[in-house]
């Protein structure tokens, strides 16, 4: 798990001016509210007095307010008023972390981490989202898997052949097959683009709906450790119109064992509302076909180390996510989860926020990481 990245809160339709909302991360509690004006905010759960949970409050004068003895926190994490103080001001060590947010494909993102602003790696921008021929919808899903199974799942082709059979379990070509997968270097990332062979089973009820012959392609990528981008496309015959899914996965690392998965897809065809159900039904049964693999796979973490893998050649845009992995692991921001786990309970913990790098006399103590450069 890794601080200084854009993480899903929550739909953006669950964050009101009414009623706080709880969102864990990295086994960690955070706030969302709006003000107002409609802004979301995203906050340290915490209360710093007596370590009231933020979330089980309520909104007041754009505030969101302790349950316990009614401190007001404002959308900068600054304690607006203390009941029990009367006018007096707070102390100026009355604060929690605020984090930076971003509204975009109707969810609520929050960079959780100590950054910069011109620093920060990007929220993944769907170029084609709100565009005329697009259609999209927005799924969330609580699964009982850690986030980086998720996102290697995405990246690896092989499996489509034998997890698959909702899709007509569709193979790499053979020259694609045994080889290592053709890779691109992105900003955040990396990617590959491949040419499927065919399929096991060509009785599939949305392929069904497609005419005449078909030459499927399909490319994975990711940006940062929980953005996932699937592009699976059909040139059609003579007029080479193609046909796409877009998919693009947020993936909200709960804790060590569970993960909320923000799933926007979109579709260049099969427009018509008459559509949307079948489409929105089968697109939900092949993401359950993984689901049911990925809750069984033992470590349930992945290991740290490749070699208490057998990986092969066509394994390696895995290895390449994993390389990513360390990289930012040897800047510092991967969070040491053996540590935090003897942390909590015992004292509040938090993920930095810019604040931080300005600003000092904090209550709260920062989530243990791993240190930079460490082997």
């Amino acid at each position: 798990m890794f601080i200084n990245f854009w993480y899903p809160i929550a739909k953006s339709d669950e964050i009101t001016t009414e009623k706080p909302l709880l969102a864990k991360i990295f086994g960690l509690q955070f706030v969302a509210f709006r003000d107002q004006a409609g802004t979301a905010h995203v906050l340290a759960d915490t209360c710093i007095h007596r370590g009231g949970a933020l979330h089980a409050g309520w909104v007041e004068d754009n505030c969101v307010v302790c349950p316990y003895h009614g401190w007001h926190y404002g959308g900068d994490g600054r304690v607006q008023k203390i009941p029990s103080i009367g006018d007096d001001k707070p102390p100026a060590r009355a604060k929690v972390d605020n984090y930076p947010v971003q509204e975009r494909y109707g969810i609520v993102f929050a960079f959780l981490g100590d950054l910069p602003e011109a620093e920060r790696p990007p929220v993944y921008d769907i170029e084609e989202y709100g565009q005329d021929g697009w259609k999209t919808e927005l799924y969330v899903l609580d699964v009982n898997f850690y986030y980086e199974r998720s996102m290697e799942n995405g990246l690896d082709p092989i499996h489509n052949e034998f997890v698959h059979p909702l899709q007509g379990a569709p193979m790499l070509s053979p020259e694609n097959r045994r080889k290592a997968l053709p890779m691109e270097e992105i900003p955040w990332g990396n990617k590959f683009f491949v040419a499927f062979g065919g399929k096991k089973n060509h009785n599939t009820a949305i392929g069904s709906r497609r005419e005449g012959p078909a030459e499927p392609a399909a490319g994975s990528w990711h940006q940062g450790p929980n953005q996932l981008v699937t592009w699976i496309q059909f040139t059609r015959g003579d007029n080479n119109q193609m046909t796409a899914f877009h998919q693009y996965f947020f993936e909200q690392p709960v804790d060590e064992n569970h993960t909320r998965i923000f799933f926007v897809n979109m579709r260049n065809w099969l427009l018509d509302d008459a559509m949307d159900q079948q489409v929105s039904d089968i697109t939900l049964r092949i993401v359950h076909e993984d689901i049911a693999i990925l809750e069984k796979l033992n470590p349930i973490r992945t290991p740290l180390s490749n070699v208490k893998e057998l990986l092969l050649p066509n394994d390696n845009a895995i290895m390449k996510y994993r390389e990513s992995l360390k990289s930012w692991e040897a800047r510092g921001w991967r969070i040491d989860r053996k540590a935090l786990r003897e942390k909590l309970g015992d004292v509040a913990v938090v993920v930095p926020s810019p604040a931080r790098r300005t600003h000092g006399n904090w209550v709260h103590d920062t989530v243990p990481l791993v240190p930079a450069g460490s082997e």
